[in-house]
């Protein structure tokens, strides 16, 4: 990557972030890369591609700089979805000048590697030999990350498109695993707000009862209809919402000052890791709902 300068990199940096800025709650990695694409002008060599894989060079730019900027505590990735941080927002908001904004993340990235050693941080070697030393470093890094993304994505979309009754089926098979006795799961129709009611015990002597509403849905859950399902709830009840777009800020914080009616909320996320979790308690034909085959990779450095 020799043809793009610490200039360029800082100015497509810069601009990353101003497009995550725009979307406080993240975005996802290709998104992020095709709003960026979109707002620049590639040059010929950002544009070209990699034979071998048949990636466009801008993408691995880009994402090899992100590598700085998460060891210096600008970004956060998590399940192919990039945040700026509060450090993040500092940097991009007291370092106007790109190149110093790109020389800073690498300087700090510097010396994250170094506390990782135990050494001393490398001021010795310029910037441009920093990045040379750390290329293979950064690349495990990436694959690691893509790897993640792409996985992610797959489970994401293979649940989005899933039958809602498919899906309720699939979360009234995990609170089985779980060990909850799932008592009724709603027929196609109207449910009256209640999709699934389990209980502790198998004669549902034990409270409390469990209503389950579920929102197979791609926008967040807003408290209007967290409320809803609060009163639904009685005083020998627990709720539990699962919504795989997840909830908003208010219905988040709803949900954890209630003192009675409580609810737990389960967003995709959650709802995945229970399911990892407990798949070896899960029977074949629940399995066969969401099959899922662990692929280890060597973990890159914290």
């Amino acid at each position: 990557m020799a043809e793009v300068t610490r200039k360029r990199t800082g100015e497509l940096l810069r601009k990353l972030f101003a497009i995550l800025l725009d979307s406080p709650e993240g975005l996802q990695a290709g998104l992020a890369l095709k709003k960026l694409a979109d707002s620049v002008t590639l040059s010929p060599y950002e544009a070209g591609i990699y034979e071998s894989t048949g990636d466009r060079r801008f993408e691995k730019i880009v994402r090899f700089a992100t590598v700085d900027c998460v060891k210096a505590g600008w970004m956060l990735k998590h399940k192919g979805t990039w945040t700026v941080t509060p450090a993040g927002i500092d940097a991009y908001d007291g370092i106007a000048d790109p190149e110093a904004f790109y020389r800073t993340a690498v300087k700090l990235y510097g010396e994250w590697k170094a506390s990782q050693k135990g050494q001393q941080p490398m001021a010795a070697l310029t910037q441009q030999e920093l990045i040379e030393e750390d290329a293979d470093e950064k690349a495990s890094s990436i694959t690691f990350e893509q790897a993640e993304e792409q996985s992610w994505s797959e489970i994401e979309q293979y649940l989005l498109a899933m039958n809602p009754y498919d899906f309720q089926d699939l979360v009234a098979d995990l609170l089985r695993a779980m060990g909850y006795h799932v008592s009724w799961v709603s027929p196609p129709g109207k449910d009256g707000g209640v999709d699934i009611l389990a209980y502790n015990d198998p004669l549902g002597t034990k409270p409390p009862r469990i209503k389950v509403q579920i929102k197979r849905v791609g926008q967040r859950v807003a408290i209007d209809t967290l409320r809803a399902f609060s009163s639904l709830i009685g005083n020998d009840d627990v709720g539990l919402f699962v919504s795989t777009g997840g909830f908003t800020k208010d219905a988040n914080e709803f949900a954890r000052m209630q003192e009675t009616r409580k609810i737990t909320l389960i967003d995709l996320e959650k709802l995945v890791e229970f399911w990892v979790q407990y798949y070896d308690k899960l029977d074949d034909s629940a399995r066969r709902r969401l099959p899922l085959t662990p692929i280890y990779f060597l973990t890159p450095a914290a």
